[in-house]
């Protein structure tokens, strides 16, 4: 603390203080009171307790709103001529900043100093230039580190002193003019953590966790062995932290290690979830380094711990889990309250110019993005790194860019085909970071996205001679300390306290599951149907697509490719790493004999509470419950499932046979229970909810899945029934995995199958990647991402990245270049070209994300994250914020530059499997483009032949026929009659004909031509064949029925499901379908009006044309009373 006496003692004690302090002989009294230091003199009010001595030599005045001392010609001591602020207590215990701006009317250095008298001083010299622009000082001293005993002014067990503050202007020899403004002393408070110099010759009141070596502090530091087989758990620390949110805080200390190491130091919870307030990895070198962070909390903690919370502050420093053996030393460790808040977050963005750091193909388009004040054109130039120049041109002035609130041109060098590396876009006085012209440039991006999902396996070893650097042991194996997935029971109410969202559920007695396997989720050990569904749809598609699409390079993704255990056993590696999460699926199906919810899936398993970071999954200490199943994670099992099983058919039949009956068993149990939803607020404690209130977009999907392996009516029905089976169902961010009917879009317009609305289904895609090349167009970044309120979501990048395989898809459809375009200028965005000049794909590009959240890669050999990791991005969405977030961008942020790459930071900086999966499609694309004008078209093939059809006279007859190709054929559709030529049917351009049949139809031929630029394919003949049928038998109930009655109509002998339409002479009374066995009863409605007298009842079926009648006699309606 800083105090002052009350203000009518203040005139003699300054006078006292001058005499004792400085041996003046006199001293001019202030003359106005000043407040407390503490406080800022800015001498709007006068010179604030401040004065001048000796009056010969100095004057001072506070006129001009500043304290200026104007100084006469003098040589000889400095404190001989002083400006100075008396009757200052210093508290021992504090530690305080001295802030101040100061300027000269020339050059000169002038001492600052403070105390109660030498040697008990702080001090400093201030170097001012001479220029009328004020220099910013601050300075941090703590009294306790003064001398004391003989010679000092305070006593060894002094606690306060009083003295003074000045600033000594003499022996600068000519005249000049000091000024000085905004003056404060502001204590810092005490240091929080007692025994922070180990002064005491004991680590009291410290602890050492953790199987570390005994510690030892008789060098005056604290020096701890660290064995190579220590938990990363294992450290020192203090606790008994007391934490207020919203102070700022200073942390500092000093370390050294016997070998290069990186620590982790936190200040956070010691219980509950473990959360922090300051979460910093420090790297520690032989030589000890002095180590400072400020930082605001965003929690409080107490001093002390209640039973169920809240519980204590704690201070930590994690060591082990490091490997090898080393030594850590600690010293100088002090947490003080800071008046002054950490500066406000300022990313480093680097250079002006964006562009896509790994680099552009020689026949794609090649952006970028110029960050400038300027409005008109500027000249711009592609050099190489010996400083030729291989393109120029000038910028586009775009305006301000909305996400980021950044002036911005756009650069296009697209004409460039000349391969080189290392060069660089210069403009406006600024080079781009380096980037590469070449057609291979995004292959091993292709394989890196892949073999993430390797590395986020549970329940298996990571292999060190697949990868060395982040082999691990196997997680969840039933090992402690792991309680396992081996036999995982249920999430009970006592498991889940006040967050219990599942009501009476409850799972039979000695009911538990093996769910070993599968992929972790995230950054946290959770696993997730919904997203395990999703993640692995798309990594079948991406296999899948090499079966289909024209510039698809099969080869690229066969057996072999991939760093996986399972390669070369004849599968391609792709679809060994998808079976991975395929098993996992499987298992969490719960058995037929599993109670009410048998055949549907369960939503999640994950820990009961949150664990810290880092932490090895063979490390997670927590129980492991399955959450409730729910009718999202059962369809997207049935979706799943049923694409691996057309796609492992060929490779392993039995496997194959396995998933699709899991798939129809899933079906068949939504169908049964179709809301059996997730709520929100389910399961949130240690793991994410994954919430989902709306099925429908899961039922399309699944049964498009089940539609194309299996090809059976009752899922096409569905389809055509569903909501989503007509409209947009691509939002903003593409598909995720709560909108998961775009996954079934895209595989119905790709996978061959006779749907009769694939035509409309194919331009739905069309439709959605126009809407999203448009959006591109407008934004100057390269995304094809923006919502319409301007909001970045968690997953930003994700988005961007669904998006473009929508887009990607649009090109294979058709081979329209503006597609191919624009999904390459989209990976453009993801790989720098943004507002933070940054490559979200961790090792991709000269400065990548390289701290995603994740709770094992930073235990690492290299300590980041694995090459082709790509991070969630941006969000702007605050109410999603996690602490490390809530604390950098507590003013706010620009909503494309919401992001840090900060361990700390899940809602930003995570990884995830559905979003690596989104970029191993896209990566997987863009490699197989070549050098961006690969020949996207393909022979057409014709994948549906129309079949014969016999109806009855004036019936409906429907053939249909299907092709694949690249563009996309055409089709039209010919008919030759007996005796006569083939012609084309008029207006008949869809994959489905209908007819209206008559007799002299009979023995007509059809035919479908499709086309496309590689060429046309003629499908087999079909046959038309019309023949009088048997009537239909109809009954009434009742020969006779009043007008305004009922009566019941039974029909026999109509084809199963067909329409039928019941009439009263010319009047249409009721329509329905038709049974299996190809009867029905309907209960008509005769109507008041009819008149009486005998009436025919006609029943005619839709489909087979065929009619039956019967007579009913209408007498006179009731008399109305």
């Amino acid at each position: 603390m800083v105090s002052f006496p009350d203000a009518s003692a203040r005139a003699s004690g300054a006078a006292a203080a001058t005499v004792a302090v400085l041996a003046l002989a006199a001293a001019v009294s202030p003359v106005a009171l000043a407040g407390p230091l503490t406080d800022v003199h800015d001498f709007a009010t006068g010179t604030e307790g401040w004065f001048s001595y000796p009056p010969e030599a100095v004057t001072a005045s506070a006129e001009t709103g500043e304290l200026c001392a104007a100084v006469g010609a003098h040589t000889g001591n400095p404190w001989d001529v002083a400006i100075q602020h008396d009757a200052v207590t210093f508290d021992r215990d504090a530690t305080y900043t001295v802030e101040f701006d100061a300027h000269a009317s020339r050059a000169v250095t002038v001492p600052v100093q403070g105390g109660p008298g030498y040697p008990a001083v702080f001090g400093q010299s201030v170097q001012l230039d001479g220029s009328s622009t004020p220099e910013h000082v601050e300075l941090t001293f703590s009294p306790s580190a003064w001398p004391t005993g003989e010679g000092s002014p305070v006593a060894d067990d002094w606690s306060t002193a009083t003295g003074n503050v000045s600033f000594q202007l003499g022996n600068q020899g000519e005249p000049y003019e000091l000024c000085v403004d905004d003056f404060s002393i502001r204590p810092l408070g005490a240091n929080l953590i007692p025994n922070g110099d180990f002064a005491s010759g004991s680590t009291d009141p410290w602890f050492v966790a953790g199987d570390l070596g005994p510690a030892d502090v008789s060098s005056g530091a604290l020096v701890v062995p660290v064995p190579a087989g220590s938990g990363i758990y294992a450290g020192v620390g203090f606790n008994g932290l007391a934490i207020e949110e919203g102070t700022s805080y200073t942390l500092t200390f000093d370390v050294s290690a016997s070998e290069e190491r990186t620590i982790r130091a936190i200040v956070g919870e010691n219980g509950g979830s473990y959360g922090t307030v300051l979460d910093k990895t420090v790297p520690v070198t032989t030589e000890p380094t002095t180590v400072s962070h400020t930082f605001t909390a965003t929690d409080s903690y107490p001093a002390t711990t209640t039973p169920g919370g809240p519980f204590e502050g704690q201070l930590a420093f994690q060591v082990g889990g490091r490997g090898g053996d080393w030594t850590f030393t600690l010293d100088n460790v002090s947490l003080v309250e800071s008046l002054t808040p950490p500066p406000p977050y300022a990313p480093e963005t680097g250079p002006r110019v964006r562009v896509n750091q790994v680099g552009y193909l020689p026949a794609g388009p090649k952006q970028a993005t110029l960050v400038t004040e300027r409005t008109e054109p500027v000249v711009w130039q592609v050099r190489t790194v010996s400083g030729g120049v291989l393109a120029e041109g000038v910028t586009t002035p775009r305006g301000v860019e909305p996400s980021s609130g950044l002036n911005v041109h756009t650069i296009d060098f697209g004409e460039l085909a000349t391969e080189g590396e290392g060069l660089i876009l210069a403009a406006d006085g600024e080079t781009s970071r380096p980037f590469d012209i070449d057609a291979d440039l995004y292959q091993q991006l292709r394989y890196d996205a892949l073999n993430f999902f390797y590395l986020m396996r549970s329940g298996t070893e990571i292999d060190a001679a697949i990868d060395p650097d982040y082999a691990r042991p196997a997680g969840h194996v039933d090992v402690a300390p792991n309680t396992g997935d081996g036999a995982v029971t249920c999430l009970t109410a006592a498991d889940e306290g006040a967050g219990w969202a599942y009501g009476d559920w409850t799972c039979p007695e000695g009911y538990a599951l093996d769910v070993r396997g599968g992929w972790y989720d995230a950054g946290d050990h959770g696993k997730y149907v919904v997203n395990g569904g999703i993640a692995a749809a798309q990594l079948l598609s991406t296999y899948e697509r090499t079966l289909h699409a024209g510039t698809a390079d099969p080869g690229a993704l066969a057996d072999g490719t991939l760093a996986v255990p399972e390669s070369s056993n004849g599968v391609p590696d792709v679809l060994d790493e998808a079976r991975w999460e395929l098993e996992f699926l499987l298992s969490m199906q719960v058995p037929a004999d599993g109670g009410e919810y048998a055949g549907m899936t369960h939503h999640k398993i994950h820990d009961v509470g949150w664990t810290g970071l880092p932490l090895l999954p063979s490390q997670d200490p927590q129980e492991r419950r399955l959450a409730r199943p729910s009718t999202a994670a059962t369809l997207n099992l049935a979706a799943a499932a049923a694409q691996g099983a057309r796609l492992f058919a060929e490779h392993d039949a039995e496997f194959a046979a396995e998933l699709l009956a899991a798939a129809r068993t899933a079906w068949d149990a939504a169908q049964a229970h179709p809301a059996v939803l997730a709520p929100d607020a389910a399961g949130n404690n240690g793991g994410g909810a994954y919430g989902d209130g709306t099925v429908t977009d899961e039922f399309y999907w699944a049964a498009a899945e089940l539609f194309l392996t299996t090809g059976e009516n009752a899922f096409a029905e569905h389809l055509l029934a569903s909501p989503h089976a007509t409209g947009d169902v691509f939002g903003p961010g593409g598909m995720n995995w709560g909108s998961t009917a775009g996954l079934g879009r895209l595989d119905l317009a790709t996978v061959p199958n006779a749907l009769p609305t694939r035509d409309a289904i194919r331009q739905s895609v069309l439709d959605a990647a126009d809407a999203y090349v448009a959006t591109q167009d407008a934004q100057a970044w390269g995304s094809t991402y923006v919502r319409p309120d301007g909001l970045y979501e968690w997953g930003s990048n994700s988005m961007v990245l669904n998006t473009t395989v929508v887009i990607a898809t649009a090109f294979d459809l058709t081979g329209d270049e503006t597609y191919r375009r624009s999904a390459l200028e989209a990976v453009d965005y993801l790989l720098g070209r943004n507002a933070l000049n940054i490559s979200y794909v961790s090792g991709y590009g000269e400065v990548s994300a390289q701290h995603q959240h994740n709770r094992w890669f930073p235990l690492s050999v290299p300590g980041v994250s694995p090459e082709g990791s790509l991070a969630g991005g941006p969000n702007s969405t605050t109410g999603t914020w996690d602490p490390t977030m809530q604390a950098a961008f507590a003013g706010g942020c620009a909503p494309s530059m919401c992001y840090l790459d900060e361990l700390g930071s899940w809602a930003s900086n995570e990884v995830a499997i559905n979003w690596n999966s989104a970029l191993s499609w896209v990566a997987s694309f863009v490699a197989d483009q070549g050098d961006g004008s690969a020949d996207a078209s393909t022979p057409v093939r014709v994948t549906g032949q129309p079949a014969d059809v016999t109806v009855a006279p004036g019936a409906t007859a429907t053939f249909t026929a299907a092709a694949t190709g690249v563009p996309a054929p055409t089709v039209r559709w010919q008919v030759q009659r007996p005796g006569k030529r083939w012609v084309d049917v008029p207006g008949a351009t869809s994959t489905t004909l209908t007819v209206t049949a008559t007799l002299a139809d009979h023995g007509t031929l059809y035919r479908a031509v499709f086309t496309n630029a590689s060429g046309s394919e003629t499908t087999d003949v079909a046959r038309l064949a019309v023949v009088a049928a048997e009537p239909l038998t109809v009954r009434l109930s009742a020969p006779a029925v009043r007008a305004g009655g009922h009566v019941t109509v039974a029909v026999r002998g109509a084809t199963a499901r067909e329409i039928v339409q019941v009439r009263l002479g010319d009047e249409l009374l009721e329509t329905r379908a038709v049974r299996k066995d190809g009867t029905v009863s309907i209960s008509v409605h005769v109507p008041r009006h009819t008149d009486p007298g005998a009436a025919v009842v006609t029943v005619r079926g839709s489909s087979s044309g065929r009619e039956g009648t019967a007579t009913l006699q209408v007498l006179p309606a009731p008399r109305r009373s």
